[in-house]
């Protein structure tokens, strides 16, 4: 390419002279040509630069999942597929339309994604990213972009969490052209039916995208029918070369039918079956964001969102443990509204020193979140089957009935800075200070019944807490960069997890909250070596560490009849260690290192985890394994492009894992005991008919195995929630 630009700037000299020599008036002073090289193509991973917009990345372990690039199903957003080149991941499979992601790294709960701080475009898309920070929105894969995930020190920025940061990128629409429209159309097992449209472009200082999608099904298990639907516009309006203006909407909504969980037994007969047909879950998420992005100067960057959450949660149903008949008594319901806005703003300053350019960031947040929470027994008809979730006049809802307002206030400063000692080697501190305000203040009626609905415990409470916490935590990053081939890093960094609404109280059947709950501290550190060889050998090998103090989980205890209950409270002290590694192979570069319209390569990436309480309450859970973090998670497969036909395949194994700090096998209600190893398989190809047309296809659980990966407290089970059996989808997308 080198040697044709030279040519041509030569010719292109070689013609200017001559046609100054004939004729010196045509002469003319051109805008700058802007010669830009062709994209590099990835097989779907690749990782976060040093310094990106006003994000220091440096001395951190990222991974970033360019969707684009890979061969994978989208319309069911099927993490397993999204995110296997990501190493470490535990993944929760609760429905088969990806309607909520479960994922959790180096031995964390995968919950609802409660250990990352989950963003989207950069900004908050928790139901509460300080009280309750669980994510019932995912975006959709086929809106997203890109998939960013930091570890360790990540936290400075990010927040205080042990996990670190997911933020979903998301699309933009094209820039050459002013319209642009694509529409999609997937069918799939048990009645299964996406369609998505998208519009985008640009014109002059304007850029704009529209998405909408609508996805339904019935699900593989009796009850488990779903619609959904998914709505987001940005428009950018970029006034000069400095300033651009940024509006993003997003809207969310689907009804669920949740088939309920199983025992084990149950499980062993038939997984797909349901004991539960009367249990029905509602979302209806709102998100809006205002970004503002400002080039000062060249030293100097700003960015600044604003953002805010109208949201709703509701469920009804009947949760009683699953080795209990439905009676058709009146069934629980749960009712959540968030209100949430804050904002995040962000100044990078490039400075140097000795020769050596620096890089200070520095940034405050507020947030504010309010939450509205009410808990009881549903209307006078909700012992039938029906979506109703308004609560009824029943004397009953007087015996099971709370009401809970949780406002809470974060104001934050962070600041982190890399010091460049030399060209190759960094130094990167950081530091970030908390004022954490969390308040609850409601009633509560906690009871516990026999099996024939009598109660047999009732405790009323009135509840008001205000919680003040100020601290200050720190991490130091190191970065030595030798050349593209050969990269070190490592980190460390204090982290913060303060208790959420759901650990003031609990409604979940057979479960109570220690009054005394203290917040979770500790830290996180990581060591790695990666590189990118010619871009035919990819790979990122780390060690790491994860130190937990008054880590939280349920342990059994009696009441004084002698019945047992579970008990949340601060078990103690647990520490995560272990090994992660991802490694990519071009081969066909080594048969025809010229090829450019042939791809094959091959992955592997492997977590060796050893998770353990060091410390506990009951001295005998010490050194009992920590719950949710398998010793291994191994994933291999295999990619292949051909001009217009990609394909890929890929393995994926999780070992055996507990469910609570007990390592209990088997228990009665299948709360708790052991989630056992599985080995799951998937395929996935496309062909581009044409420029317009693409067909692409899927097969998801390959060879049809029968597996669950959790047990769940309370919806959508409670019990053991069995993975998808196979399932084939095909697409067709038109894209003008």
């Amino acid at each position: 390419m080198k040697r044709t630009l030279i040519l041509l700037l030569l010719n292109f000299s070689f013609y200017g002279l001559n046609a100054h020599a004939q004729q010196t008036d045509t002469v003319k002073h051109l805008k700058n040509v802007i010669i830009k090289k062709d994209t590099v193509k990835t097989f779907g991973v690749t990782r976060l630069r040093a310094v990106e917009g006003t994000n220091i990345n440096a001395g951190k372990k990222s991974e970033v999942v360019v969707l684009g690039d890979m061969t994978v199903n989208t319309a069911t957003n099927n993490s397993r597929q999204i995110y296997s080149k990501v190493a470490g991941l535990n993944i929760w499979e609760s429905d088969g339309a990806g309607l909520q992601l479960g994922i959790g790294g180096r031995g964390l709960n995968p919950n609802r994604v409660t250990n990352f701080n989950t963003r989207q475009n950069g900004y908050d898309i928790s139901a509460d990213a300080l009280g309750y920070p669980e994510s019932y929105y995912t975006p959709p894969a086929e809106l997203v972009d890109r998939i960013e995930i930091l570890r360790g020190a990540a936290s400075l920025q990010y927040g205080t969490q042990f996990g670190g940061l997911i933020n979903f990128k998301l699309k933009e629409g094209v820039l050459n052209k002013p319209f642009e429209v694509m529409a999609r159309e997937t069918v799939g097992s048990w009645g299964f039916w996406n369609t998505s449209a998208s519009v985008g472009g640009r014109k002059d200082k304007w850029q704009y995208y529209a998405f909408v999608q609508h996805k339904q099904g019935d699900g593989w298990r009796p009850n488990s029918k779903f619609n959904a639907n998914t709505g987001y516009a940005s428009v950018t309006y970029k006034a000069n070369e400095k300033l651009a203006l940024t509006f993003q909407y997003t809207h969310m909504d689907y009804l669920a039918h949740q088939p309920g969980g199983l025992t084990d037994s149950q499980f062993a007969e038939d997984p797909r079956q349901s004991n539960r047909a009367r249990n029905w879950f509602k979302v209806n998420w709102n998100l809006g964001a205002f970004l503002l992005d400002y080039q000062i100067n060249e030293h100097l960057t700003f960015n600044s969102r604003f953002f805010g959450l109208l949201a709703e949660r509701d469920a009804v149903g009947f949760l009683d443990y699953i080795n209990r008949i439905d009676n058709g008594v009146d069934r629980n319901l749960y009712k959540d509204k968030y209100r949430n806005y804050g904002n995040e703003s962000r100044l990078l300053y490039n400075y140097t020193i000795g020769g050596n350019q620096q890089n200070l960031l520095v940034g405050v947040r507020y947030y504010h979140g309010h939450t509205n929470r009410e808990q009881g027994l549903g209307n006078n008809g909700s012992t039938g089957h029906d979506t109703d979730f308004e609560y009824g006049s029943s004397d009953k809802d007087v015996n099971a009935y709370s009401h809970y307002v949780f406002p809470n206030e974060n104001l934050a400063f962070f600041a982190e800075n890399i010091f460049h000692i030399t060209p190759k080697f960094s130094i990167i501190p950081g530091v970030r200070v908390e004022n954490i305000i969390t308040k609850a203040n409601g009633t509560y009626t906690y009871l516990n019944t026999d099996k024939a609905g009598n109660v047999i415990y009732k405790k009323d409470s009135t509840d008001v807490k205000n919680s003040s916490r100020h601290f200050v935590i720190a991490g130091l990053g190191l970065s030595y960069y030798q050349n593209e081939a050969m990269q070190f890093y490592g980190n460390i960094s204090q982290n913060y997890r303060g208790i959420n609404f759901n650990d003031l109280n609990s409604s979940i059947k057979g479960l109570q909250v220690d009054p005394n709950l203290k917040d979770e501290t500790g830290y996180s550190a990581d060591f790695g070596m990666r590189g990118n060889i010619s871009s035919v050998f990819n790979y990122d090998i780390s060690v790491f560490m994860i130190h937990y103090n008054n880590r939280i989980g349920s342990i059994d205890t009696a009441y004084a009849d002698f019945n047992t209950y579970r008990f949340r409270t601060n078990i103690g002290r647990s520490q995560n260690i272990g090994m992660e590694s991802f490694a990519e192979l071009e081969l066909f570069h080594f048969i025809n290192p010229a090829a450019k319209d042939m791809r094959v390569s091959v992955f592997s990436n492997l977590a060796l985890i050893r998770a353990r309480y060091t410390s506990t309450i009951k001295h005998a859970y010490d050194h009992n394994k920590v719950e949710l973090a398998p010793d291994v998670i191994f994933k291999t497969g295999l990619s292949f492009k051909y001009r217009k036909f990609s394909a890929s395949y890929q393995l994926a194994y999780t070992s055996e894992q507990f469910t609570d700090a007990s390592n209990a096998v088997f228990t009665q209600n299948a709360i708790d005991g052991i989630i056992p190893a599985y080995t799951v398989m998937d395929f996935s190809a496309e062909y581009k008919l044409s420029k317009v047309f693409s067909l692409s296809g899927s097969v998801n659980n390959l060879m049809d195995k029968r597996y669950f990966t959790r047990r769940a407290e309370s919806y959508p089970g409670p019990g053991i929630i069995p993975a998808d059996a196979r399932s084939f989808f095909l697409t067709l997308q038109v894209k003008l």
